[in-house]
């Protein structure tokens, strides 16, 4: 079992950064690879970015690609979400989770925990 707690979110201004980060308990967060993903009302949950369990690997869906930036330490047992740039459609509360693979994986079925969310607002 890993436990995942999502910290970072808040309020900020188009243009404004935000760095999300989300800290494992339980089993170690290196034997997992993990994600992060962003639901707004009334929108499914979407994939965000992608990172594998060891790091080398990145995914991004396109409309963060160049803002955003996914990172692990593997040491510190986290996983972070720089956020650059961001737009009013970055609203939405975003969610950390860790999947049972060593590839990146960007699809929400495939992950097996996840943490509660961080809401982020982007006023334009």
């Amino acid at each position: 079992q890993v436990q995942l707690v999502e910290s970072g979110g808040g309020l900020v201004q188009a243009g404004g950064s935000l760095r999300l980060s989300c800290a494992a308990s339980g089993r170690t967060l290196s034997k997992y690879a993990a994600g992060w993903f962003r639901q707004a009302p009334g929108k499914e949950r979407e994939f965000v970015a992608a990172i594998s369990r060891s790091g080398g690997s990145t995914y991004y869906t396109d409309s963060v690609k160049g803002r955003f930036t996914i990172s692990r330490d593997n040491v510190k047992n986290t996983v972070s979400l720089q956020m650059n740039s961001l737009k009013p459609e970055d609203t939405a509360e975003y969610y950390c989770a860790a999947a049972n693979s060593l590839a990146v994986v960007t699809t929400t079925q495939r992950y097996d925990y996840w943490g509660q969310g961080t809401q982020v607002t982007v006023s334009s």
